[in-house]
């Protein structure tokens, strides 16, 4: 099939679980760190990107779908999305690598700017130079095996399969 093909339900409900799966798994992200406390490093917080960027670009798909818009727009969307899955498959991948010690990390990763004495207690701001983001090769933690980026990687997995079947599949 190709992306010109009529698209229908289909395509519809692709683009609805593909949002709903960035929804959600963005949404764990942050509630283990809004409500679980863990400090995400560097690169945690570069892999949650794709999913900011394909939400709105999911619901986009939605929308074309179910308003009846152009077949390529809606699957030129749902392609989008699967290309920014993928591209979230590799950072997590990435970061997974540097966790395992595989492969060095960004050098910056957790290195913390030497903090300015204002002299006080500096209030606020004072505080907020007191927190070091941990290391991008230290785990925040392990479920089931793997860590954060891991569940990432299959996270995007999945969300990129769906989203490509989606973008090519008959309608």
């Amino acid at each position: 099939m190709t992306l010109t093909g009529p698209s229908g339900s289909t395509q519809t409900l692709t683009a609805l679980v593909v949002a709903a799966g960035m929804i959600i798994t963005v949404g764990t992200a942050l509630g283990f760190q809004h409500i679980g406390g863990y400090i995400p490093c560097m690169l945690c917080l570069e892999q949650r990107t794709p999913y900011y960027v394909g939400i709105p670009v999911m619901l986009g798909a939605f929308l074309s779908a179910m308003l009846k818009g152009p077949a390529w727009l809606t699957r030129g969307l749902l392609l989008v999305g699967g290309g920014l899955m993928l591209w979230s498959l590799y950072l997590g991948a990435f970061h997974s690598g540097v966790e395992w010690g595989w492969w060095q990390g960004p050098t910056d990763c957790g290195v913390v700017s030497p903090s300015v004495d204002s002299g006080g207690s500096g209030g606020v701001l004072g505080q907020l130079n007191q927190v070091v983001p941990p290391s991008c090769d230290q785990a925040a933690g392990r479920f089931l095996g793997l860590s954060f980026a891991g569940w990432n990687v299959v996270a995007s997995a999945i969300l990129a399969a769906i989203a490509l079947r989606g973008a090519f599949i008959k309608a």
